[in-house]
């Protein structure tokens, strides 16, 4: 089994996460931050990576800790969890529609993180979430997971919908990046020897 837990402590938040890759999409998630929830909750479902997350951070300032801390733990697990990536298939991307709104995603397990990032929204916030924290909640992630993340609306208006759509699209990029291909499932992806 591909899995990872792990505990990241500081003066802002405290986190406990576990993820399986190989799992069925079980989620248990609990941020403090209700919008963040419902979308770590798509994440999970649709990556089918189980994903269990309790975080307790300084809400009373802002939620900028809770979330980057979250997305920092959550990619630190991921890449834990992928060990030297033997087998996997790399790469991954996905169209993903949400009603008016289409979203591509296109990720790559390098060990070079990057975010390219062509979303915008036309509020400040999501329920109670900040939407500038979205971009830095994917920017977080993929640092600690090592992947290079290239995230851009084609279109849409609904603020919510566009949110959606990036994380639905994530997962399903990530889903098939972290399978193990069967016709290489003994060798790391790369010509170089290591991810």
């Amino acid at each position: 089994m591909r899995t990872a837990t792990l505990r990241r402590a500081t003066s802002e938040t405290e986190i406990d996460i576990a993820v399986n890759l190989d799992g069925t999409g079980i989620y248990e998630v609990a941020t403090g931050v209700g919008f963040f929830d419902h979308m770590l909750e798509q994440l999970s479902r649709h990556s089918l990576i189980d994903i269990a997350i309790t975080t307790k951070g300084d809400l009373h300032i802002d939620q900028h800790h809770t979330v980057e801390d979250t997305a920092l733990a959550l990619g630190a697990a991921v890449a834990q969890a992928l060990g030297d990536k033997r087998g996997i298939r790399r790469y991954g991307d996905a169209l993903s529609p949400m009603d008016e709104t289409l979203t591509r995603v296109a990720l790559d397990i390098s060990g070079r993180p990057w975010l390219v990032w062509k979303t915008e929204f036309s509020q400040p916030r999501l329920g109670e979430m900040d939407t500038e924290l979205f971009q830095h909640f994917f920017h977080s992630f993929a640092q600690t997971a090592g992947i290079t993340l290239h995230i851009e609306t084609l279109y849409g208006d609904n603020n919510h919908h566009i949110a959606e759509s990036a994380f639905k699209g994530l997962a399903r990029a990530l889903r098939t990046a972290v399978e193990i291909d069967p016709r290489k499932a003994d060798a790391i992806p790369s010509t170089k020897g290591s991810l």
